[in-house]
């Protein structure tokens, strides 16, 4: 196994995580944007606002991503599992 496979294969497994935890990362952060927009104009200062909200939408966003994830995931472990007779010989 040489040093560019492995960098393949991080740079790889990197890639498909950040693809994976992006529908969800960005949900909550456009939520919490949104709920500190709200919070700022009615000067509400209630910290337990955000939570339920924020939940929700992760909730959510993780129902309707979550079959391209796991589709995205088992892909990828084919791939490599496909690729370990290529790694080790």
């Amino acid at each position: 196994m040489t040093d560019a496979q492995i960098v393949e294969l991080g740079l790889q497994a990197m890639t498909i995580a950040a693809k994976m935890c992006a529908p969800v990362l960005v949900t909550a952060l456009l939520i919490g944007f949104a709920i500190s927009l709200f919070q700022s104009v009615t000067q509400i200062q209630e910290a337990t606002l955000s939570f339920v909200p924020k939940a929700v939408g992760v909730g959510a966003a993780i129902l309707f991503s979550g079959n391209w994830m796991l589709h995205e995931m088992v892909t990828f472990t084919t791939q490599l599992f496909l690729k370990i007779p290529m790694l080790v010989g």
